[in-house]
Parts: C-alpha cells; sequence; structure tokens
C-alpha cells in the first residue's frame, strides 16, 4: 500500500510546509531541503511529480493493496538528498533515523522510532524510479527555477565530461578469471541443483586460473625483462584453461531437459557470462598471438559493467578513464537544463545539434546563446546551430582556425568564449558534490539512474540558494561565488 504523502496531522511533528530551516548552517542539506519544501508548497508541481513517482513505483502493483511501504514523497526526498549531498546508503538511513529537520520534512513525528529506514529498504525504493522519471522531474525543477530568474535560460554552456564507471582496472587476465570465476560458480550451483556430478573440483579449476592471472600481474610488472617475455606464454596457458572451462560449461548446458526448475534460472546468466568470456579471450588471442591492433569498439572493459568504454582525452594524471561520456548543458542560473550520456561510440561532435534541438524545443526557444567547447567542432556543425540558435560560440578545432577566430570573432563571440570555462566548475561540482565522477552503482540502468540523480541533486541545489536568497540574502547557507551572469 503507498500513499503520495502523510496527511494525517501529528503532535510530534510541525506540518511540513511549516518546516524552518537554519539559514545560517553553511551544510549543503539546507539548500536541498529549501527545494523540497518549495515542492511541497506548490501544490501542481507536487502532484505532478507524485504522479510520475507513482507510475513507476506501483507499476506491476496496486497502490491500495498489500504491506504499507514508503510514500511517494519519501522516496523523493530521500532521493534528492542522496546524491545532493553525495551520501552514501549508510549514511542516508542515519539521517532518516536521526536528522530532526530531513525527518519533518518527510512528515514523521519525534516520536515515530518503528519506521524501518534500513539501507537496503531506502536502496529498494529509490531504484524503483526510472532514469527518465528523474530527469522529468529535474526538467521540472529547472523550469520552477526559471520562474524566478526568467533571464537564466538565454545564456547556456555545453561541455561534456566522462563519468567513470565502478570496475576494477580492466585488464585481459584480470576479465578472463572474473568471467571464468562467475562461469564456475553458476555452472557448481546448477549442476548441485540438478544432481549432476563431474563438477566437485570447480575451486581448484577457479584457483588455478587465480594463479595464472597473479603470474601474469607479477611479471608484467616486473622491471626483469626475462620475467616481462613470459607474459606472453602466460597468457597462452591462460586462454588454453578459460577454453577447457567454457568447453565443461558447454556440456552441462547440452541436455537442458535434465536441469532442475531452479538451475533454469540461472542458465540465462551462465550464457551472458559465457559470452562475455569469450569476447575477451577473443580480443586476447589477436592481440597476443595474431599480433593485431585490437580497435577499442571490440573491447570489453568490464565482465560485469559492458557499457563501460575507454577515453584517452590525456587529462593530467589521468589520461586513461574507464566510463561513458555525459554531456549537460548549463544556463545562466547554474541549473542542468538538459543533460545526455553518450553511448560507447558516440563523441562529442556527434550530438551537438540533435541535443541542442531538444533542449531548445524544451525550453519553447529561450536559448539566445550557446557556447561549446572545440571538441564540438565538426563540418557544417556550426550552419546547423545557428539555425536553432541565435548566437552560436564554436570554436574551431583546428589551433590556427582557433587563433584566427579569436582575432576575428564578434564581441558576442569573445564574450561567450570568455565565459564558457566557467562550466567547469559545473562539471567540478558535480564530481566533488553529486558523486558524478564515480558511479557507485552497478548495471547501466543504475549507471543511468546514478546520473540523473547527481543532476537532480545539482539542480534542486541551485533552486534552494536561489529560494534562500529570497528570503535571507545575507545568510550564510545562498552563500555562492557565482557572477549574476554566466
Amino acid at each position: 500500500m503507498r500513499i503520495a504523502c502523510p496527511t494525517q496531522g501529528r503532535l510530534d511533528c510541525v506540518p511540513i510546509a511549516a518546516v524552518e530551516l537554519n539559514h545560517e548552517c553553511r551544510d549543503e542539506i539546507i539548500p536541498i531541503l529549501a527545494a523540497l519544501l518549495a515542492i511541497y508548497k506548490d501544490r501542481e508541481l507536487f502532484r505532478d511529480i507524485m504522479d510520475l513517482v507513482a507510475r513507476d513505483v506501483n507499476r506491476d502493483t496496486k497502490a491500495d493493496r498489500g504491506r504499507e511501504g514508503m510514500s511517494y514523497w519519501e522516496i523523493v526526498v530521500l532521493a534528492a538528498v542522496r546524491l545532493g549531498c553525495n551520501f552514501d546508503y549508510d549514511r542516508l538511513q542515519d539521517l532518516a533515523e536521526n536528522h530532526r529537520t530531513l525527518r519533518h520534512v518527510m512528515g514523521i513525528g519525534d516520536w515515530d522510532d518503528q519506521r524501518n529506514f534500513s539501507w537496503k529498504r531506502i536502496r529498494d525504493n529509490i531504484c524503483l524510479l526510472r532514469p527518465e522519471t528523474i530527469s522529468a522531474i529535474s526538467h521540472r525543477i529547472v523550469a520552477k527555477g526559471h520562474e524566478i530568474d526568467p533571464l537564466a535560460v538565454e545564456t547556456v554552456r555545453v561541455d561534456s565530461f566522462v563519468v567513470e564507471t565502478n570496475i576494477h582496472y580492466p585488464t585481459e587476465s584480470s576479465l578472463l578469471y572474473d568471467g571464468t570465476r562467475k562461469v564456475l560458480e553458476l555452472c557448481s550451483r546448477i549442476a548441485v541443483d540438478s544432481g549432476i556430478s563431474g563438477w566437485r573440483q570447480w575451486k581448484h579449476w577457479r584457483k588455478q586460473v587465480r594463479k595464472l592471472h597473479q603470474d601474469i600481474s607479477r611479471a608484467s610488472a616486473s622491471k626483469s625483462e626475462k620475467k616481462k617475455k613470459r607474459v606472453d606464454e602466460l597468457y597462452v596457458k591462460l586462454m588454453k584453461r578459460v577454453v577447457e572451462v567454457l568447453a565443461r560449461a558447454d556440456v552441462l548446458l547440452e541436455n537442458r531437459d535434465a536441469l532442475s526448475p531452479e538451475s533454469c534460472l540461472l542458465v540465462d546468466e551462465l550464457l551472458v557470462y559465457m559470452k562475455r568470456t569469450r569476447q575477451v579471450g577473443d580480443t586476447a588471442y589477436r592481440r597476443i598471438v595474431l599480433k593485431e591492433d585490437v580497435p577499442n569498439a571490440d573491447k570489453l572493459f568490464s565482465i560485469f559493467e559492458p557499457h563501460t568504454q575507454l577515453y584517452c582525452r590525456g587529462k593530467a594524471a589521468q589520461e586513461n578513464q574507464f566510463g561513458r561520456l555525459v554531456a549537460v548543458y548549463e544556463d545562466g542560473a547554474g541549473f542542468i537544463t538538459h543533460h545526455y550520456l553518450m553511448s560507447r561510440d558516440e563523441r562529442d561532435a556527434d550530438i551537438a545539434v540533435r541535443e541542442t534541438r531538444i533542449v531548445q524545443d524544451r525550453l519553447n526557444g529561450g536559448i539566445m546563446s550557446i557556447s561549446f567547447d572545440r571538441g564540438f567542432d565538426a563540418p557544417s556543425q556550426y550552419d546547423e546551430l545557428v539555425s536553432i540558435v541565435p548566437n552560436v560560440c564554436l570554436p574551431k578545432r583546428s589551433p590556427r582556425a582557433f587563433a584566427t577566430q579569436l582575432k576575428e570573432g564578434s564581441e558576442s563571440f569573445l564574450a561567450a568564449r570568455k565565459a564558457h570555462p566557467g562550466v567547469e566548475s559545473a562539471i567540478g561540482s558535480l564530481h566533488s558534490g553529486n558523486g558524478l565522477k564515480r558511479s557507485r552503482d552497478r548495471t547501466e540502468t543504475g549507471f543511468e539512474r546514478y546520473i540523473c540523480l547527481g543532476i537532480l541533486g545539482r539542480n534542486l541545489h541551485v533552486l534552494g540558494k536561489m529560494l534562500i536568497a529570497q528570503q535571507s540574502p545575507d545568510s550564510r547557507a545562498c552563500y555562492s561565488r557565482r557572477k549574476s551572469a554566466a
């Protein structure tokens, strides 16, 4: 059973609309709570967001049936605070149980100590929200902010950054070990459940593969040329061992009719890990035995997060990054009006026109000026962008052509180019304040949801500061180094 929000008044809790915040507190949770209170008081916006959440939470269930679950409002509050303040689920559980103001914003009284806010329950409820729903809520937050600052929408800055996936550093030996380990574990469970013999030594086989992986790691890290020459030989042994394990798994799956119903549930998962392990083995064979230069598009950088891509962006102290590129559109007030998670084979120049058209349509043609980084430049890109936004700052990729642009550029071009590096501040805030340097969630859907939660937290933080500045202009909670115009 689910409800949108508690409506029964309590003696131990003030009404949600009457909750007071300490505007002299500099903690990041204060602007988040201020924005959430503004959403609650705007009844039309509140009902709109509750309807969005209800569609996800009760997709396959009825809201008036079953045990009492977390209300939609509690889910929204905890989802907003999670990455709005860059908390993990353990910290979020502690705050949900002990932070008095946060509990009052959720409509929970001081005497109510029976509510279960375990980290697993919080995680399971937040994970009911789809990335599209979180993005839709974020767009409504931005629209609320544009009511306060209508001119913010006119100036937009665009850049992209890599959000790292939750993986270890990928080497072919470690990926082969990961894949083989999962295949052996699943096969042993299937064999035990179905009463099939021949898998008693699966732990010994796993230990053999791990030993070869460790030998490769030590030889690769050694400064001895003699040991380094053994790397290819060890890789061949590892690949042979992996092929033997996969062949045993194929034999196990030959007669699926003999498998128990419980084992059949594991077969699909086993087939996925076998396919990924074979892909890593194929690229390792091409690189080591055939001496080919394997393109990144053919490589797999994680057995568990196959959507991960390698980016060689030449950043200081971090030349290679494993994750996915995310493009963000920041307006003059600091709101992230739009973001786009690029696929593995997309780059900045591929999405500039399409995504700019989408965000311009959503903002009803309000963008008057937009600036990009040099990586977004491509032939005929400028002409298409000018047809969407009147003033476009798109630096040329060529250093010589870019220098000519700076000499001959218009006043609006130079002003936009000068202001453009400010978007790096937004990206830095997303990294350090909203947890978007490295995703802590797993699976591709979880990765997308994590990014959307970080963007939502950022927009709530900006909206909260704007609202506090209206009430208490000199308070510490609304202090910002942002200039009046982007």
